[in-house]
């Protein structure tokens, strides 16, 4: 299979060349069709997929079609046709950058929108004056932007739901019931999760009209190329045992991931007092800053990064070749996301989990869910002095068997506060 047999005109072909895709991805293969066709869609698709130019790609194509048959909007104030909501600002700009690069050699130009909390509104109104023909936004500025009469979705021809998973997870039902509301009652909906809860469920349920439903495949699908490790060390040897790893295997990056903003800001605090290149990334940073440290993350300008959950979707690396779990997640599904930053298209990398004796039983509940077991190393000089307690394989599985199954590390939990905190600074 390749892109040539999937329909699409030669100008997306050409930019499909440009950016290097080789062959459609198993999502790219099952749902570019179905969108070209006008088909509704609900799709389990993982972060690394290639979901985003799934539904780029035939919308981009149907949007140049419109235009080709006759329509004369380009000389009047432009309508928005393709709404995509994201649910955070990183994965709004990712999409918005890969739209307007495939988007490139199209004969007719289409003003792409990508809008979010945590900056200035003022900005994002002026750009929408005259219009946009896609947007793409998180809820809650699209809400903000809608009560200005900054734009109108009276003409949305397509609505996308990316990672309606994690908008749900960031409490956004309510802001897209509100948005639902203002949409035509006729248009296509594209609806791509990585997990399929039954609030998931009941929400695609309820907005798709007989979809293509693409083959929902195990989270895990996607980590062959991943190489993991669990390393068994004490809670205050963590930091001196990431220095030495990031020393001793010469990462030029590593994305280090922690539980909270705190321990971001500490962790990284004390990397530059060992001589390497941190910074904390997490939602008390500006956009511009967090554009900025992403740009020198990607160009190994930053060593480390240390960031909280908020860079376990949306962000793509190339070539990341480490992914540090210094905190263990909350649930499995995260721990996925987390190492599914690196072992991207095809290539290799290695994912490291510290365990503290505390948090074995946690771990254990990760591997069951991802049905792999990883062998417990332990480093010379970091060798941990809490031990976990021996417990039967058989005493094992009951309590894993008794474990919620998003269940987190005790004490790590955020607080309702902090939630409402993160989402009103962060994801707005």
């Amino acid at each position: 299979m390749n892109f040539d047999s999937l329909g699409l005109i030669p100008e997306l072909l050409q930019a499909v060349t440009a950016r290097q895709y080789s062959t459609p991805t198993a999502v790219q293969v099952e749902a570019i069709p179905a969108v070209l066709a006008g088909e509704d869609v609900m799709a389990l698709a993982q972060t690394g997929s290639g979901k985003t130019a799934s539904f780029a790609l035939p919308l981009l194509q149907r949007m140049q079609e419109d235009v080709d048959e006759g329509s004369k909007e380009s000389s009047k104030q432009r309508k928005v046709k393709i709404l995509i909501l994201v649910p955070t600002r990183e994965l709004s700009g990712q999409v918005g950058q890969t739209i307007e690069a495939l988007a490139e050699h199209l004969p007719k130009k289409l003003k792409v929108a990508v809008i979010y909390g945590g900056a200035s509104i003022n900005p994002q109104m002026m750009h929408l004056r005259g219009g946009a023909d896609i947007v793409i936004s998180t809820p809650g500025r699209l809400l903000d932007l809608l009560d200005n009469n900054a734009l109108s979705l009276g003409d949305v021809a397509t609505l996308v739901l990316d990672e309606a998973d994690r908008l749900l997870d960031l409490g956004f039902a309510d802001e897209i019931k509100r948005i639902l509301e203002q949409l035509p009652a006729k248009r296509q909906n594209l609806f791509f999760s990585a997990t399929f809860s039954p609030a998931v469920k009941k929400l695609a349920l309820a907005l798709l009209h007989e979809p293509k439903r693409i083959a929902i495949a195990d989270l895990t699908e996607n980590l062959p190329d991943i190489a993991q490790r669990a390393i068994a060390v004490d809670g205050d040897k963590r930091t001196r045992l990431l220095v030495h790893l990031i020393k001793e295997l010469q990462w030029e990056r590593v994305l280090v991931f922690v539980a909270t903003k705190y321990a971001s800001d500490t962790v990284s605090n004390k990397l530059k007092k060992a001589g390497i290149k941190a910074e904390a990334f997490n939602g008390d940073a500006s956009q511009g800053a967090r554009q900025h440290m992403l740009t020198d993350f990607k160009a190994n300008r930053i060593q480390a990064l240390v960031a909280t959950d908020l860079a376990a979707r949306g962000i793509d690396v190339a070539g990341l070749p480490a992914v540090v779990n210094y905190d263990l997640p909350r649930s499995a599904d995260d721990y996925i996301h987390r190492i599914g930053r690196t072992g991207r298209a095809g290539a290799s990398g290695t994912a490291i989990s510290f365990i503290l004796a505390e948090h074995e039983m946690h771990f254990r509940l990760i591997e069951k869910r991802q049905d792999k077991r990883v062998p417990r190393e332990t480093i010379a000089g970091f060798e941990p002095t809490a031990i976990a307690g021996e417990i039967t394989q058989e005493e094992s599985d009951a309590r894993l068997a008794n474990d919620a199954p998003t269940g987190g590390i005790k004490g790590k939990r955020k607080s309702k506060k902090d939630k409402l905190r993160e989402s009103a600074v962060t994801n707005k």
